[in-house]
């Protein structure tokens, strides 16, 4: 049985449009057809924000066929529920970002590991593969 996993958005991107841009670790995880990949519905809307705020042009490849991204990593959408929703608003850490608060609330409650290249995840004491 494999492991299960959660991408942060950035490693979503790459996964997709990049792969070279991953960590050894991570891009055999993602190429292994015994992993559960997990991507979050907060980073579509991390996505879109960013990029409608010209943060994140390169994401364009994301927007333009999002549900075709995630069948090509055979990823399956992990939805922001309220008790996830409440975890990231309580979580005791000074980072602000709403998006990073949210995946590391999931992560937390789903007990699942975090592929991230950030390494503000380590602060919220969330498992974290790179």
């Amino acid at each position: 049985m494999g492991v299960k996993v959660l991408l942060d958005t950035h490693v979503f991107l790459w996964a997709v449009a990049q792969p070279e841009k991953l960590s050894r670790e991570s891009r055999a995880l993602l190429e292994d057809d015994t992993t559960t990949v997990f991507v979050s519905s907060a980073t579509a809307w991390e996505i879109a924000t960013k990029f409608r705020l010209g943060r994140f042009p390169e994401a364009e490849v994301l927007l333009r066929d999002y549900h075709g991204s995630l069948r090509k990593l055979l990823a399956e959408e992990l939805p922001v529920l309220s008790k996830h929703a409440l975890k990231a608003g309580l979580l005791d850490v000074a980072h602000r970002d709403p998006f990073d608060r949210v995946l590391a609330a999931q992560a937390l409650i789903e007990g699942l590991p975090l592929i991230t290249k950030d390494p503000v995840f380590r602060d919220f004491e969330v498992s974290v593969i790179w």
